[in-house]
């Protein structure tokens, strides 16, 4: 399960492995505060964007994460964010995680097709036997997502991270396993298709 740089390219995204180049495109579509209410950071300045970047760099150099760019093709426009983390090649599996978006792209397509890219390459490529996905409990708009797309509830992790100005955060968890995606994926091929 090793995973290398690879392009994931749908009919309205593309994935591309995130470089320092892509930090002014980054910081513009992230620009706005509602993206950052349940993250763990806070991007404010075009600085907090080099140090969210360049941890995730740092983090995809040491085999714990790899980070991606997602761009809208229409426009050819990066519209946010998304990376592998949690990473276990011994144990087949991974989460999907720190996912944001520019607004303008909210309840479109954009999500749907990255989840879709994402898992595509999970289970036929990389041989994943469980894919986790988790936010924060007040987040029901994350959660109605990861919902829609056909993951399953697993649990709440109470009290589980301090994040921005010492938020106890509780984390819900969601995964999809081997056995289901031939279901998820037909799911998301139609959700496609309708956004």
């Amino acid at each position: 399960m090793e995973i290398r740089p690879v392009e994931l390219i749908g009919r309205h995204v593309k994935l591309v492995p995130m470089l320092e180049s892509h930090v002014d495109a980054l910081f513009e579509a992230g620009k706005y505060p509602e993206i950052w209410e349940y993250m763990s950071v806070k991007v404010k300045t075009k600085g907090d964007m080099v140090r969210l970047v360049q941890h995730a760099l740092d983090a995809r150099d040491q085999g714990t994460e790899f980070p991606f760019v997602i761009i809208e093709q229409e426009e050819n426009k990066v519209v946010g964010s998304t990376r592998f983390l949690d990473i276990s090649a011994e144990h087949r599996h991974l989460e999907i995680g720190w996912t944001w978006l520019t607004p303008k792209v909210w309840r479109t397509c954009v999500n749907t097709e990255c989840k879709y890219l994402l898992l595509s390459y999970c289970f036929e490529e990389l041989g994943t036997i469980r894919v986790q996905l988790k936010t924060d409990a007040c987040n029901l708009r994350s959660q109605r997502a990861i919902e829609r797309i056909g993951a399953v509830r697993e649990g709440v992790f109470r009290r589980h991270r301090i994040v921005c100005e010492g938020y106890v955060r509780d984390s819900v968890y969601y995964s999809i396993i081997d056995s289901e995606w031939p279901f998820v994926k037909n799911r998301l091929e139609k959700l496609i298709r309708i956004d």
